[in-house]
C-alpha cells in the first residue's frame, strides 16, 4: 500500500522496477489515490513503470467530505485509474480517527453515492466500499451487507450474519 506514485512519482526508480519485476511471487502494489487531479504526468508515468513489471496494480480511495464525495468526482476517478492500468479495489468510507470528523460525510451519503456510480460505471471500475466497523470488529465491504438505518444508529449486518452498530458521530 503506498501513496509513492502519486504524491512522490521520482520514487519509482528503474532500481525498484527491476527488484518488483526479479520478485519470483506475483507482486500486488495498492496504490492510495483521492482524486484524479492526482493523476499527474509523473504519476502517469510511475504507473506505467510499475505496470511494466508485471505487478498487479489496484487503488484505494477514501470518500472525503469537500474532496471527492460526489458521483462525478469519483465517476472521473475510477474511469481514469482503469484507463492507466490500476483496478479500482476499495473506497473506504472515513474512519472515526481523532482530527479527521471535518472529512466525514454520513454512511447514508456515502451508501448513496455509491449506488449512484454502480449504474454509471462498468463493473471493472467499481471498487468495493469498504466500512471499518469501530471497536476493532474490522472491515466489510458495505456494498456486500445489509444496512438498516433508523434513528441516526445504523445497522450494518456483515456476510457473516453478525449485527454491528454503527453511528456516524
Amino acid at each position: 500500500h503506498t501513496r509513492v506514485p502519486v504524491a512522490d512519482p521520482d520514487q519509482i526508480t528503474p532500481e525498484l522496477s527491476d527488484v518488483i519485476e526479479a520478485s519470483e511471487k506475483q507482486v500486488y502494489i495498492s496504490i492510495h489515490c483521492n482524486h484524479a487531479s492526482e493523476l499527474q504526468a509523473g504519476a502517469l508515468k510511475a504507473i506505467k513503470s510499475l505496470r511494466k513489471t508485471g505487478a498487479v496494480l489496484i487503488s484505494q480511495s477514501v470518500l472525503l467530505k469537500g474532496i471527492n464525495n460526489n458521483v462525478d468526482t469519483l465517476d472521473q476517478l475510477f474511469r481514469d485509474l482503469v484507463a492507466c492500468g490500476v483496478k479500482p479495489y476499495y473506497l473506504h468510507h472515513p474512519d472515526k480517527a481523532l482530527g479527521t470528523g471535518h472529512f466525514r460525510l454520513s454512511l447514508e451519503e456515502g451508501l448513496n453515492i455509491y449506488k449512484s456510480l454502480r449504474g454509471r460505471l462498468s463493473g471493472i471500475a467499481i471498487p468495493h466500499y469498504m466500512l471499518d466497523i469501530p471497536g476493532g470488529f474490522g472491515k466489510v465491504a458495505i456494498d456486500q451487507c445489509t444496512v438498516h438505518h433508523e434513528g441516526g444508529v445504523y445497522s450494518v449486518i456483515a456476510p457473516n450474519g453478525v449485527t454491528h452498530l454503527y453511528k456516524d458521530t
